[in-house]
């Protein structure tokens, strides 16, 4: 089942929002009034001013709502541990899962007798399922043998100081495949439109330059440093 993001709302304008509040803290004049001086070319300067020096404050102005689609309950699991932000889950309680979908991992399926058992193992959980709300058992109780591989629907708030820590965690190569494939697909949704907040969103070796992985690390740090030193020592030719 492939992931489905959609943001469905955000703070108009981000980026301007981001900057007239960080001009207000110095200005004598209110925000409606640098709200129509800030050009767009401005804000931007100013907001990657802001970024770089990591002065956060400002970001949590803006708010990005996402409706999520096609991600398991494992992956909810790890989304909901960033807790600056507001969760809507489907319920398990009240929404019956008779013929609920599955996220199979892709190293199960890569496998054709890991994935025909995995299959074999849903099916006899979707058929217990059913017979215990036959039995008159409530959904709500049933709910206790459904897998972590369910299929789950969420929407979900973050203000953009948020979403820059969640990228920096979930894009990293070490995050686990199935949030990190989440991750990358609301990056790309940011980037659409607040292209200055998340010019430089991603892992920490994107971001910042450095990786916190130690001995773990993927090595694309390495290599970001590498094609960097290669770009200085061409534009020295």
């Amino acid at each position: 089942m492939e992931i489905k993001v959609k943001l469905l709302r955000h703070t108009p304008e981000p980026d301007k929002t981001v900057a007239m509040s960080a001009r207000l803290c110095y200005s004598p004049v209110g925000a409606a009034e640098l709200e129509e001086k800030i050009s767009q070319e401005q804000a931007a300067k100013l907001v990657n001013k802001l970024v770089e020096m990591g002065h956060f404050s400002t970001l949590e102005h803006v708010t990005f709502t996402f409706a999520i689609e096609g991600v398991s309950r494992v992956l909810s699991h790890q989304l909901v541990r960033h807790r600056i932000a507001s969760y809507s889950q489907q319920s398990q309680r009240y929404v019956k899962e008779h013929d609920f979908a599955t996220i199979m991992p892709p190293t199960v399926a890569a496998r054709p007798q890991a994935a025909a058992e995995f299959e074999a193992l849903m099916k006899k959980i979707r058929d217990l399922y059913d017979d215990f709300i036959e039995e008159g058992i409530p959904a709500e109780d049933a709910r206790y043998i459904l897998p972590n591989a369910t299929e789950t629907k969420l929407v979900c708030t973050f203000n953009a100081r948020s979403l820059l820590n969640f990228f920096s965690l979930r894009c990293c190569n070490r995050a686990q495949w199935e949030i990190r494939h989440l991750a990358n697909l609301m990056l790309a949704e940011c980037k659409r439109v607040a292209p200055c907040i998340f010019a430089q969103a991603g892992p920490t070796c994107v971001s910042l330059g450095l990786c916190r992985e130690g001995a773990m690390s993927c090595g694309r740090l390495e290599a970001l440093q590498r094609a960097k030193k290669a770009q200085a020592e061409a534009a020295k030719k």
